[in-house]
């Protein structure tokens, strides 16, 4: 992995949604609606970042911490970024949040066919701790659910 050249994470603003949604559309097949973001973004159990890259964004998680529980909802890097520890640095500061909000346990959904996403959320300490049977559509696949203990 190479070194990423300076990183900022700070919070998702409702001007970055347009960037948002072009790199959700790149990077999923059933892309989330900017509405979804908007939403987020006003939700006070919400954590939703940014990061960016000489003035550009790079990536986005958005994540929340309700009950000492939290789930990471949707994570991407855009594509110029990616294997450069981004969605580490975001995943990062997402569970720095979770921590500060007493959170016990991070939970996420990851396609079973998705290893490097498996891999990378196996090297933060999350375990798989089960499946969700034809969870995703376009193409149809089951996830595999994965936690980590705070």
């Amino acid at each position: 992995m190479s070194t990423p050249s300076v990183i900022t994470v700070q919070p998702m603003r409702h001007s970055d949604i347009p960037e948002i949604i072009g790199l959700e559309r790149e990077s999923f097949t059933t892309p989330w609606s900017e509405s979804s973001f908007r939403s987020e973004i006003e939700n006070p159990y919400s954590i939703t970042l940014v990061a960016m890259r000489e003035g550009r964004l790079i990536g986005y998680i958005c994540a929340n911490c309700r009950f000492g529980e939290g789930h990471i909802l949707n994570l991407a890097v855009h594509p110029s970024g990616r294997r450069m520890g981004i969605a580490k640095y975001l995943i990062n500061a997402a569970l720095d949040h979770m921590k500060a909000n007493n959170c016990l346990f991070v939970y996420l959904e990851v396609r079973v066919s998705n290893i490097p996403a498996q891999k990378l959320y196996r090297g933060l300490g999350f375990d798989e701790v089960g499946r969700r049977k034809l969870y995703y559509y376009y193409p149809v696949e089951d996830a595999v659910i994965m936690m980590l203990k705070l």
